[in-house]
């Protein structure tokens, strides 16, 4: 008898933590997916940052080839 009583109980408590297990999942659900945009974002700024870098390394040093063949052709600076 007590078990008949005590049955639709412990069926309500269970539905009640499963709907907050589902919320939370949810939850995290969403939280991960904020994450791994943020991520991507980061990542793509990286690339933008490393390609402007490259292209600031390669002028630079097209600039120094320009300098250094203008030394060699004023004889200032010999060949090895």
């Amino acid at each position: 008898m007590l078990a008949a009583l005590q049955a639709p109980v412990i069926l309500m408590s269970q539905n009640r933590h499963a709907a907050k297990d589902r919320l939370q999942s949810t939850h995290d659900c969403e939280v991960d997916l904020k994450a791994e945009l943020e991520i991507v974002s980061l990542h793509q700024k990286l690339d933008e940052l490393r390609t402007e870098k490259w292209e600031e390394l390669v002028a630079m040093q097209q600039e120094q080839i320009k300098i250094l063949q203008q030394l060699l052709e004023a004889g200032l600076v010999h060949k090895p």
